[in-house]
């Protein structure tokens, strides 16, 4: 009898061998516990962390734990196995099992192995008892996370000091707190061949475009990859023109700046394993939006986005500005000027656009450095590398100190952009008007700047034109474009997102209870 027992299991082994693993996955869950216990040795042999812990019932009925060490909460686990084992046992106890016996607050019904591997894995304890072709999945996860900390890119003075982390659960509650709400909807879906990343499709049941909800989920849904190991990936492949350097997808770290994009008719992602949540339909014009300037004066904030346009403006054309007027157009600059900054190249070998270039290649590589360094070094590496090389690069006569002094402005500039994947666009196109500059001077600026504004013209977002509100122009809109208005006449959403409920502040009652006080 033993032998013949030992036989089957051999020719079990053999025919799960001829099996791939795609097949495997695709098996429903098997009556037979040691027939469940076999598909599942075979799936993760060699995996030192999936643990089979087999026990029994009250009545000798059989049955095993399934799970991923460091995945669980091991005491919850432990608490549930000792309420299974006294368990009074039967071939239909699973249901006893789930309505009777287990503490666990969620507890899901499975019948193939496809839903029970991607439940295990992704932290959930599975149950299989013998005689039963129904599995049972236990919400206890207890993975080491991260605490919620303030986001270190999207610093602010005034506002919540909370931001995302690595995950998911934990991100989507931090969102449920702000927008405590049933019309707050989040879709999941799974994407990944390998990795079967969580993910999750956020908006305002009643607020959002419903074509564009449906937009953004057809978008995800179709994405056939191996593993999704971060938000960037959904990002490039959900995004309408991959070629363009302008970010057509925002992201964020901060649960209240993703709030108030939902409040706008707006759409979030959640990615698990990271702290950005991405945020379609986004604009240009978004990208120089900071989440402090609802929380201060409007008048200060207005005056910071009119500080952020003309440093943007720097940042792009001073280098290129410099190059032409050096280059062909010396009487632009008084005389004074002109003949202190020929003073100062006097000695140099090279032409302005070989010092633009050394100078601005420096710069990214320093910049590069005190990013990638630690940040006990990398803060020092980029500051003192700057002041070095320039200093070095001057007495040298390699460059001259008026183009170190453009460099450095421009570098400045470029930090007053509130978003890192805007600024990098200002960075890449920084290079392609110089080389315009050096051949056509001045003229070769305003035909790149033509092209660049062209190009952003013909971009979308989601459909959404990407100058919206200013082409095509919704006067209605301008309100939270070039200024911030007071809050008191931002009476309605922006439009240009297709928002089915455009009103979201009642004017007349704050000025009737004012004239109430008065």
């Amino acid at each position: 009898m033993k032998h013949t027992r030992q036989s089957k299991k051999e020719q079990n082994i053999a025919q799960l061998n001829e099996k791939s693993l795609s097949e495997l996955e695709s098996f429903p869950v098997r009556s037979s516990l040691e027939e469940n216990i076999e598909i599942l040795e075979h799936l993760f042999q060699d995996c030192s962390d999936f643990v089979l812990r087999e026990f029994q019932l009250k009545d000798s009925v059989q049955a095993c734990a399934v799970f991923v060490d460091g995945l669980i909460d091991t005491q919850s686990v432990n608490e549930a196995l000792r309420g299974l084992m006294i368990l009074k046992g039967g071939r239909e106890s699973i249901r006893s099992i789930e309505h009777e016996v287990l503490p666990v607050s969620q507890i899901s019904e499975v019948t193939s192995y496809k839903d029970f591997l991607s439940a295990v894995l992704g932290g959930d304890t599975g149950i299989l008892v013998d005689g039963n072709d129904i599995a049972l999945t236990l919400g206890i996860r207890g993975a080491e996370k991260r605490s919620v900390n303030e986001p270190e890119g999207e610093a602010v003075v005034r506002g919540p000091r909370e931001g995302f982390i690595e995950n998911i659960r934990t991100n989507t509650s931090l969102l449920r707190r702000k927008l405590k709400t049933p019309r707050l909807k989040m879709k999941s879906i799974v994407v990944g061949k390998e990795s079967n990343t969580n993910l999750v499709v956020s908006y305002l049941e009643g607020i959002v475009d419903p074509a564009l909800r449906d937009e953004v989920i057809s978008r995800i849904e179709h994405i056939e990859i191996d593993a999704v190991l971060e938000s960037g990936y959904i990002e490039e492949m959900i995004q309408d023109n991959a070629l363009s350097p302008f970010p057509q997808v925002q992201y964020s770290e901060r649960p209240d700046t993703v709030a108030a994009a939902l409040l706008e008719g707006r759409i979030a992602i959640f990615v698990d394993g990271t702290p950005m949540v991405l945020i379609v339909p986004t604009t240009f014009w978004m990208m120089m939006q900071a989440n402090e300037d609802y929380y201060e004066r409007f008048q200060m904030a207005t005056l910071v986005r009119w500080l952020r346009y003309l440093f943007l403006a720097i940042s792009l054309v001073t280098p290129a500005g410099y190059v032409a007027i050096s280059t062909f157009h010396q009487e632009m600059l008084p005389t004074t000027l002109l003949l202190s900054i020929a003073a100062a190249r006097e000695s140099i070998p090279f032409p302005a656009i070989v010092e633009a270039l050394i100078m601005e290649i420096s710069f990214e590589a320093l910049r590069e450095a005190g990013i990638r360094l630690p940040k006990t070094v990398g803060q020092a590496v980029s500051i003192l590398g700057a002041l070095v090389v320039g200093q070095a690069a001057v007495q040298a006569g390699i460059v001259s100190a008026p183009m170190v002094i453009v460099v450095s402005i421009t570098g400045i500039a470029s930090f007053t952009v509130p978003h890192y994947n805007a600024s990098i666009a200002l960075r890449m196109l920084r290079f392609p008007l110089m080389f315009a500059a050096s051949f056509l001077g001045i003229y070769g600026i305003l035909v790149g700047i033509l092209l660049i504004m062209g190009h952003m013209a013909n971009l979308r977002s989601f459909g959404v034109p990407y100058l919206s509100p200013l082409a095509p122009m919704s006067i209605g809109d301008f309100k939270d474009v070039l200024i911030r208005a007071p809050w008191t006449i931002m009476e309605k959403r922006p439009s240009f997102t297709g928002v089915e409920d455009e009103k979201r502040l009642n004017t007349a009652s704050i000025n009737k209870s004012r004239q109430t006080s008065d």
